[in-house]
């Protein structure tokens, strides 16, 4: 960071904000609305369950791995194109080295990445449900969370999650980046596994590693901020559909 600023201002560690800010709100955007959509199907087939006399009404890991790992496969067949911009910035450029499936170029690897979030959502509800269980244990009255659990639990799923897969994340930004035809042949790759087998010959497992300690700083803090900013703006829409839904029925009262 100090030699960013020093070199290039204060202004560089904001470079391409614009279209991260596309990127992000989209891909965030997707991946919560089918996320409460599986979510939901997965729910309503646990209460089926549990009528049956099989299981507790509550998504199980597993369930919540499928729900979650479902939700990036959607997420990541819509907004590849979307990142494959955020990473050259300039779509002439795109299209003219590699034409229309350009915009898809690491698909593969980023798909596998689904394991990302998958994993991290499924520690985060896995946390949450003990959490939730243990203070209604104590508390009987109340077995609620506060905005600073959520922000623990969300790092702590995240970092789990990034420490795992970020190897994959490495091939994608890679296999994303310009291909320049007269550069350097060991940075030349024409698919995911010349990729992998480039990197571990010139580079050696380490090389999958690079800026780790920087993405999980960038990364745990963000999914920290999203979950908890998330859990409260839940919290509040409830509140206000409870109020509204009060008001509706005072209003009808004779």
């Amino acid at each position: 960071m100090c030699q960013v600023v020093k070199q290039e201002g204060w202004e560089r560690l904001y470079g391409g904000l614009t279209p991260s800010l596309v990127g992000t709100t989209a891909s965030q955007g997707v991946y919560y609305y089918f996320y409460q959509i599986f979510r939901n199907k997965a729910e309503s087939k646990a209460l089926e369950r549990q009528k049956k006399g099989i299981g507790d009404g509550s998504v199980g890991m597993l369930s919540s791995l499928i729900v979650a790992a479902l939700s990036g496969c959607v997420n990541v067949l819509l907004t590849n194109p979307i990142w494959v911009v955020v990473t050259r910035m300039q779509i002439q450029e795109v299209y003219d080295e590699a034409g229309f499936w350009g915009f898809w170029k690491g698909v593969f690897p980023t798909l596998i990445m689904v394991s990302n979030p998958a994993m991290q959502f499924m520690l985060y509800e896995t946390m949450l449900k003990k959490l939730k269980k243990q203070r209604s244990l104590s508390k009987p009255d109340n077995n609620g969370v506060t905005a600073l659990e959520i922000f623990l639990l969300g790092a702590l799923a995240k970092l789990g999650a990034t420490v795992v897969t970020y190897p994959l994340n490495v091939v994608k930004a890679r296999l994303q980046a310009k291909q320049v035809a007269t550069g350097d042949r060991r940075h030349q790759y024409k698919g995911t596994m010349d990729a992998i087998l480039k990197m571990i010959r010139y580079e050696g497992f380490y090389g999958f590693y690079k800026g780790m300690s920087t993405k999980i700083v960038q990364s745990v803090l963000a999914a920290a901020v999203l979950f908890m900013i998330k859990e409260e703006l839940v919290k509040g829409a409830r509140l206000l559909l409870v109020k509204d839904g009060i008001h509706t029925v005072k209003s009808k009262l004779p």
